[in-house]
């Protein structure tokens, strides 16, 4: 999940497809899983040192013996970590389990991390790692087959279960249909980004919140006749990312079914034609980019959207230089929200659900998951190994671990009624009572990024704002689009792709950028694909293809 103060900017970025896992049916502790993954190192009936015999799904672990586990902790500037917190106590308290923090800073995690796995060095629980993070480490053996010890697991396997999950967690499978790495699983897509407008400039000029594109562009059209010398919409998160305006071209590519700006890979599955192919090249990628050029070239959309700061961006949306501005709920909140009413009396600003446009009412595919656990190897040579294993299901996955991750010790940091959480007087979440003298963050040691992510959507949209609630409630009834089938490849065909990847990738996108601010004509789209094509467009979808159909044949 995403903690105060972490960027916004790249997250969705980040989190297209996000890390991964699959579903084994029920088996015994001893047992080989279903026949989904077979092979070595399965005879766990000399590491049941501590572990619960009849541990069961939505049954608190406890450990049968006091036992401790080393774990790489991602350690936040927002929240530095402390061994005082009550988190660690708390988890003792409940399982007999001691966790054994090697505490990294977060500016330092991902290379800290290549070096302790690489010197053999690493401690047994390896968390916020984000796919495809893992796949450096896979062909030397340091980490895990996961997929080999979820029956281990039951909490893990119900919700992916009853969350019918199966399908993102097989898109992460490596070419020998294993995955190493246990992601953060969620029941709903959680949306990120949309339009937010300004609510009295709209309602001065007759104007209802627009519901699609055409409504947008209309209503657009309408505040650039009232106001002609202004650009109606000015837009940001263009610096430190390789999209510019990646939220924009976000939420906008979901509304024609493609993946662009943040969500943007060369590859993408065509449902109708059951196979691969190159996203910048598709007709509907096209239609989305002539779209967003009509905006420009009516001045509907600032062109500076796509190189300046942040910063200038929300400077022009104060000053009334424009109206409208892509905007999460957070930012909605405590930037626009609150600066637009120190500085405009009787401004308001709301954040409208994504405008539907051809594709309809859809949601892209693969949010469901987020970053998550490697194991380490080592791991494994414990006697307490399936102990460790049922603990990282109940904290990780059980309801009552997520809860207790997230909102911490009932009485004591929140009180509850049904799916209704209230922090205890005197303590602050992310701001939520700026004059509290503790934090639950920083002073308790819960809503750790570390710890807390995925879940049930009750607890998901348990710390929602108002504004929030009401933006994720009305994307959370939108249909999500299949997942990309599994298409893992080999090694070397991984080597292969990334040489080609790169050259693809900045050449659809600066092009786009051409073609959106009208620097190079559409009538020479066709040139345009002739360059991708000489650059392998052809051959890195056919490799993609190739892997598809491997995939298919050796795994049904």
């Amino acid at each position: 999940m995403k903690n105060a103060g972490e960027k916004n900017a790249g997250e969705l970025s980040r989190r297209q497809i996000l890390a991964a896992a699959g579903f084994i049916g029920l088996a015994t502790l001893t047992g080989c899983g279903s026949g989904d993954d077979g092979g070595d190192g399965k005879d766990l009936s000399k590491k049941q040192n501590g572990a619960m015999k009849e541990y069961r799904a939505g049954q608190r672990f406890k450990a049968a013996k006091p036992l401790s586990f080393s774990m790489l902790h991602n350690n936040n500037p927002n929240y530095p970590y402390k061994s005082s917190w009550l988190f660690w106590k708390e988890v003792t308290k409940r399982t007999g389990i001691t966790i054994k923090p090697v505490d990294v800073p977060l500016a330092d995690y991902e290379k800290k991390r290549g070096v302790l796995i690489g010197a053999g060095d690493a401690p047994f629980l390896i968390p916020k790692t984000y796919h495809p993070g893992e796949v450096p480490f896979v062909s030397s053996g340091a980490i895990l087959p996961v997929s080999e010890y979820v029956h281990l697991m039951p909490n893990f396997q119900d919700k992916v279960k009853r969350w019918k999950l199966e399908p993102e967690l097989d898109s992460i499978r490596q070419s020998d249909g294993k995955y190493y790495l246990l992601p953060g699983l969620h029941e709903k897509v959680k949306s990120g980004y949309s339009m937010s407008f300004r609510t009295d400039t709209l309602d001065k000029l007759g104007l209802t919140l627009p519901e699609t594109w055409d409504q947008v562009y209309d209503v657009l059209k309408a505040l650039k006749s009232e106001y002609p010398d202004k650009y109606p919409w000015t837009d940001r998160w263009s610096v430190n990312t390789p999209f510019p305006c990646g939220a924009l071209f976000g939420y906008l590519g979901q509304a024609y079914g493609v993946k662009a700006g943040w969500n943007y890979d060369n590859i993408s599955f065509d449902t109708k034609a059951r196979k691969f192919v190159f996203t910048a090249a598709q007709d509907d990628y096209r239609a989305m980019v002539e779209f967003m050029r009509k905006l420009v070239a009516e001045k509907l959309l600032d062109p500076e959207s796509f190189t300046q700061q942040d910063d200038q961006a929300v400077q022009k949306l104060l000053a009334e230089k424009s109206y409208v501005i892509s905007a999460n709920p957070q930012e909605l909140v405590q930037n626009y929200r609150y600066n637009l009413e120190k500085q405009v009396k009787g401004s308001k600003i709301e954040m409208i659900p994504v405008p539907l446009g051809p594709a309809g009412p859809i949601v892209l595919s693969g949010a469901r998951l987020e970053n998550g656990i490697m194991v380490s190897s080592k791991a494994l040579k414990s006697d307490s190994f399936v102990a460790m294993m049922q603990f990282v299901d109940w904290l990780w996955y059980s309801d009552e671990g997520q809860t207790f991750c997230k909102w911490g010790v009932e009485g004591t940091t929140y009180t509850r009624s049904g799916d209704q959480f209230q922090l205890k007087p005197g303590i602050t979440l992310m701001g939520s009572d700026p004059d509290a003298p503790k934090d639950l963050q920083k002073d308790f040691g819960f809503f750790n990024g570390v710890f807390t992510y995925g879940g049930s959507w009750a607890l998901v949209s348990s710390n929602f704002s108002p504004d929030e609630k009401k933006f994720q409630d009305a994307m959370a009834q939108r249909t999500q689009l299949p997942i990309d089938p599994a298409h893992p490849l080999q090694s070397v065909e991984q080597e292969q792709a990334t040489l080609w990847d790169t050259p693809l990738k900045d050449t659809a996108i600066q092009n786009t950028l051409q073609f959106v601010l009208g620097k190079r004509p559409m009538s020479e789209w066709d040139e345009y694909i002739s360059e991708l094509k000489a650059k392998n467009m052809q051959q890195l979808v056919d490799l993609h293809n190739k892997a598809y159909d491997r995939f298919r044949k050796e795994n049904g």
